[in-house]
């Protein structure tokens, strides 16, 4: 569309048919009436505004799922200028292990874990991401000496299946929805240990158009995308709760511009919803400022660290939602950010660990340090 018919889809818009249509260069049949001429206006506007928004969303897709390197799990980050830089400015969380302990000197270590890619490792089908069971055993020995939680896209049910340990907060859906263990905790609701749900006012969203009951407006967007994606191989579309995951880690790539027309095509009909991205996964979530970030904020909270200098948060995961706990850690100067990554990338951490199994290490460390300070102090 040229700039000329811009202007007047905008003019149809803001002053009526009637007003602009002298001005518009566009062949208009006899037969079209005013309201003919700007439902085809409005059309085509849209049709090359969509497209561009695609290949904006595709583009981005692309950008957020680096190819992944097939190696050992002993193997390291391979040798270029561009790593050796990055790992000057990210170094390994467990090189500098002894630096990272030292700075919690008198401070209560609080630890905060991502899930996918950090705790399991990445696999093709999201329902088979299985802890494995020494690092069930390792984040049960870190509960039992910090506070722990676990923050996670997935919903937060979802994840307790994978994890099944008590003691732990579960933050799931992006942080929207948490519950706790703690019978101390500043906001807890009921005898459920739920302790808040941000975006439990989009649960009755309902879609002016279908007229559906409150309750199943959310779960009306997960079927609508399952319907519109079933024809493209390799998607699946993941009902985490508060937010819906549409995941294309099995999808060709050829096909990730019909995809993102399939889940444009529903998130149309839902202006109080928007896009997200992370590794392989376009994510549906409600347009509230909520994120990991806030979610580890408000967790500092309830544990009664909202303004103490006595904690060091430390958050470790491998997705760019990640980078919003990142920057708030790096905001606040307090605790660090460890990026999961065998490639370099942008990000607020501050120190890096390459894959699930280093993870493993670093907190085994951790617990093996803190018995050792229990034993020193007796």
């Amino acid at each position: 569309m040229t700039n000329q018919q811009n202007v007047v889809v905008l003019d149809v818009i803001s002053r009526g048919v009637s007003n602009v249509l002298p001005r518009s260069s566009l062949p208009v049949p006899k037969s079209f009436s005013p309201q003919d001429l700007k439902m085809l206006l409005m059309k085509r506007f849209e049709a090359e505004n969509g497209g561009a928004k695609i290949s904006a969303w595709v583009d981005s897709m692309r950008a957020s799922s680096p190819t992944r390197i097939k190696s050992s799990t002993t193997a390291s980050l391979p040798e270029t200028d561009d790593t050796s830089s990055w790992i000057v400015h990210h170094p390994s969380a467990l090189s500098m292990f002894e630096q990272i302990v030292a700075a919690s000197k008198g401070k209560q270590i609080v630890m905060f874990l991502d899930y996918d890619g950090t705790l399991s490792p990445i696999v093709e089908d999201p329902d088979q991401a299985f802890m494995p069971k020494e690092m069930r055993a390792t984040v049960r020995d870190v509960a039992r000496y910090f506070p722990t939680a676990i923050v996670t896209g997935r919903c937060r049910d979802k994840v307790y299946s994978f994890v099944k340990l008590a003691g732990l907060y579960y933050a799931g859906s992006h942080g929207m929805d948490i519950k706790g263990p703690s019978k101390s905790c500043k906001y807890k609701k009921g005898n459920q240990g739920v302790l808040f749900q941000a975006a439990s006012e989009f649960l009755p969203m309902i879609d002016e158009v279908s007229c559906l009951p409150p309750s199943s407006s959310l779960e009306k967007v997960y079927k609508d995308l399952v319907e519109k994606t079933k024809s493209i191989p390799g998607t699946k579309v993941e009902n985490n709760k508060f937010c819906v995951s549409v995941h294309f880690r099995c999808v060709d790539e050829k096909s990730w511009a019909a995809l993102a027309e399939q889940v444009r095509s529903v998130l149309n009909h839902y202006p109080k919803l928007k896009l997200t991205q992370g590794r392989k996964v376009l994510e549906i979530r409600p347009t509230i400022k909520w994120d990991k970030g806030r979610a580890l904020e408000f967790l500092l909270e309830s544990l009664g660290y909202a303004n103490s200098t006595n904690v060091l948060p430390v958050y470790i995961g491998d997705d760019r939602s990640d980078e919003d706990a990142f920057k708030v850690l790096r905001e606040r100067g307090q605790g660090f950010g460890i990026l999961v990554s065998k490639l370099p990338k942008e990000t607020n951490a501050s120190y890096s660990l390459q894959e699930p199994s280093e993870v493993k290490e670093f907190l085994k460390r951790l617990v093996d340090w803190k018995k050792m300070s229990q034993r020193a102090a007796k």
